[in-house]
């Protein structure tokens, strides 16, 4: 994956060496007042059970997952492991969202960095733990059909990164964020609706919008714009330990294995997850149930 930087022009060089020194300077879990009152609202708002955190190994991991609409289920998945478990998991986002300096810094700040290869093998030389989503953002603006459906296409480089440097993957799936909110007007069709015309003139919307990168219109609970409470579940698979693997350039047939694995782990997470919510469901207050609905 080629970043790219504020001009649409290939980020290399000074601007992809300055962003690989500030991400690496950050070796220890920011202590953010902002961070530690998302948590809370994580908590109480979410209410999210974990199962699995006994499979994650103590040696550093790239965790990989399915991604749901606005990428909060990094969020959430982010915040669990690092203010519950100590873990600083470091999220690896979609180049578009290091495009704007101030943007950048924040991001940076708070244990983002881009999802760049020199920068992850920078990050997997310093030992860091790496939060990945194959699907990016193609997964995170899926119809509401496609819920809970993985979007990896012919995406190896995690798979190749990871055994590069000899990294255990620790598959998990999550399942709440898909149905923070309802769309409105999926992906495809908001370009030739009246919102759609509305953005383009306003120039949300252009020429250059990504097609892929395009979410659909959300209307979240009570008919708003705030997400809604939802109930999240977050499990982790078998860890895939891939030491044996390092150094050595792996055959399209063994990089394919490999993800068909961590995939499948994925999706196995996802299927029990699923279920456990709808034993659960009874338990729910009213009140979350009428702003769930």
């Amino acid at each position: 994956m080629t970043a790219l930087d504020r001009d649409n022009q290939p980020l290399t060089g000074e601007r992809l060496q300055q962003h690989i020194q500030r991400a690496t300077a950050l070796t220890s879990i920011p202590r953010r007042r902002d961070l530690e009152v998302a948590h809370q609202f994580i908590r109480r708002c979410f209410r999210p059970t974990v199962r699995g955190i006994e499979r994650i190994p103590k040696q550093p991991c790239l965790f990989v997952g399915n991604h749901s609409l606005f990428a909060l289920d990094g969020l959430i998945v982010v915040s669990i492991l690092q203010q519950e478990y100590q873990r600083f998991l470091r999220p690896l986002g979609d180049k578009f969202l290091f495009t704007h300096p101030r943007l950048e810094s924040a991001l940076l700040a708070r244990g983002a960095a881009m999802g760049h290869p020199a920068v992850c093998s920078a990050l997997m030389a310093h030992g860091q733990d790496l939060l990945v989503f194959p699907g990016g953002a193609h997964e995170a603006v899926k119809p509401n059909s496609q819920r809970y459906q993985l979007q990896w296409k012919e995406r190896f480089g995690f798979i190749r990164m990871a055994a590069e440097y000899g990294y255990t993957i620790v598959p998990f799936g999550i399942v709440g964020p898909e149905e923070f909110y309802d769309h409105l007007i999926e992906s495809e069709a908001l370009p030739d609706s009246l919102p759609g015309r509305v953005l383009r003139r306003l120039g949300v919307l252009t020429q250059d919008t990504r097609s892929d990168a395009m979410p659909p219109l959300p209307i979240g609970a009570l008919g708003t714009l705030l997400p809604k409470p939802q109930r999240c579940y977050l499990g982790f698979g078998e860890p895939v330990n891939l030491e044996r693997y390092a150094q050595r350039a792996l055959s399209k047939v063994q990089q394919r294995k490999i993800r068909d694995q961590i995939a499948g782990q994925v999706e196995q997470q996802l299927q029990e997850l699923l279920l456990l919510r709808e034993q659960k469901r009874a338990e729910s207050s009213l009140l979350r149930r009428i702003l769930t609905l």
